[in-house]
């Protein structure tokens, strides 16, 4: 197979517009992105209706060379008529990552910040990456999405990620680049074979190749075949996932997720994870989450938790929540009772917003004393109004169902030393606004986690 001439590489990438926006080239400087730039170039000066290409190269820092390849690629792009951005990275690894990871997510993280929405990412990965990428995956004992590798075309943070070369072989873009006479950078550290993939590339591949010539197209072609699998499987899961979502559309119905075989089980709960935004956690993880939260009592609160996040169980429920600091429940603030409140430990914001005349507070009583904010010690109690007695928070927490995560973090508001309201949900008799006066209502916009119901009175 040979490079796609340029109307079918404009073709190729038409089927893929971005929508509005450009193309990104993430380019390195290497053979395969300088194939690709060429390319791009190319098609722009023969089509001019092409959308906007720009090409972007990240400088990681990690080689002594690596402010002689930005200016290289600075220098080419200026060349091909081709805008050109370059980002500085931190690529250092953090403690139990390995460098190519690092790199990576450093290198992703940096083009993903430049995308605006419907903008596409163009990467040069071929026939050969594929081929290391599924080997390397099988070796890590990795799943069904593992073994599909990389897919041609991806949402990929507020646009999308296409792979125009991956169809085709290291040799075949060799043979494009000296055909054009292209001159681009070699990272030395690409044939350091302490790197998993340059082991794989340099070692494991060719000597695959010299026993099955055809190695890398048939792996890539098994890596196509998993991820129709995949997609099919994605498709059951999602259907799956819509029949055990709970009606907050965030937290899932255990009883439903039970009636599933363990299985299905899995699929639902990848699935989960995936739209709510959390990297996959390993497989044990999963299997915590089945045989852990699952079968424990209705009135039981287990939770699993990974680097990322955690998943609770609480009732009917599972809900799952980022890692967030604790709070301390001794901390007092003063409030002004106008301005919006930053609340500690990632607890998000509390703001004061008029409200309909006779409900919410009572616009003259919210100014009788000092406003402060504190949490929860134990024990508190409080009247609301139309209802008799007195009623610990405990008791109106589970009345509501609001989730225990939840009441360790709501805010309580005190004018002087008296109780005024407990989050969003409740405002004491004392200062609560009569039918028809001038009130105000407080709202508690928090940090990503899940929904709580909307309280009581």
């Amino acid at each position: 197979m040979m490079i796609p001439a340029v109307d079918s590489f404009r073709a190729l990438l038409a089927s893929h517009p971005p929508y509005p926006g450009r193309y990104w080239i993430a380019y390195s400087g290497g053979l395969d992105s300088h194939v690709l730039l060429h390319l791009c170039a190319q098609a722009r000066s023969q089509f001019p209706s092409i959308p906007e290409f720009r090409a972007i190269h990240i400088h990681h820092g990690l080689q002594p060379q690596a402010n002689g390849w930005a200016e290289h690629c600075e220098r080419t792009s200026r060349t091909l008529g081709i805008p050109f951005s370059l980002i500085a990275v931190d690529a250092r690894a953090q403690a139990g990552e390995s460098p190519e990871e690092a790199a990576r997510r450093a290198r992703y993280r940096a083009i993903r910040d430049q995308l605006s929405p419907g903008e596409t990412v163009l990467t040069a990965q071929h026939v050969d990456d594929q081929a290391e990428t599924l080997l390397l995956q099988l070796i890590r004992g990795a799943g069904l999405a593992g073994l599909a590798a990389m897919p041609r075309f991806a949402r990929f943070a507020p646009g999308f990620l296409l792979r125009p070369l991956l169809g085709h072989t290291r040799e075949e873009l060799s043979r494009y680049a000296s055909e054009h006479g292209l001159r681009w950078v070699d990272d030395p550290s690409n044939t350091d074979v302490g790197y998993d993939r340059n082991f794989m590339r340099h070692r494991v591949l060719p000597l695959l190749a010299q026993r099955w010539p055809s190695v890398s197209q048939s792996l890539a072609r098994s890596a196509g075949h998993c991820a129709e699998a995949l997609e099919q499987l994605e498709n059951l899961s999602a259907d799956l996932y819509q029949t055990a979502l709970n009606g907050d559309g965030r937290s899932l119905s255990i009883a439903r997720l039970k009636s599933y075989k363990p299985a299905d089980q899995r699929l639902v709960l990848r699935h989960w994870l995936k739209t709510s935004g959390y990297r996959m956690p390993a497989a044990v993880v999963l299997e915590r989450i089945r045989r852990e939260l699952l079968p424990a009592a209705a009135d039981r609160m287990p939770r699993v938790a990974w680097s990322e996040g955690e998943v609770r169980r609480y009732r009917d429920g599972l809900f799952v929540l980022p890692m967030l600091p604790s709070v301390d429940n001794s901390v007092s603030i003063a409030w002004d009772g106008a301005s919006n409140l930053q609340l500690p430990g990632s607890n998000g914001e509390l703001h004061v917003e008029p409200a309909t005349p006779g409900l919410g507070i009572d616009a003259a009583a919210w100014h009788t004393g000092p406003i402060r904010v504190a949490f929860r010690q134990g024990g508190e109690c409080c009247r609301l109004p139309h209802r008799a007695g007195s009623h610990s928070l405990k008791k109106l927490f589970q009345e509501a169902g609001i989730p225990p995560w939840l009441r360790e973090r709501a805010p309580l508001v005190y004018i002087g030393d008296e109780l005024a309201a407990i989050g969003e949900w409740w405002v004491t008799e004392r200062f609560a606004a009569s039918c028809g006066t001038p009130s105000v209502s407080l709202r508690w916009t928090r940090a990503p986690m899940a929904v709580a119901p909307s309280g009581g009175e």
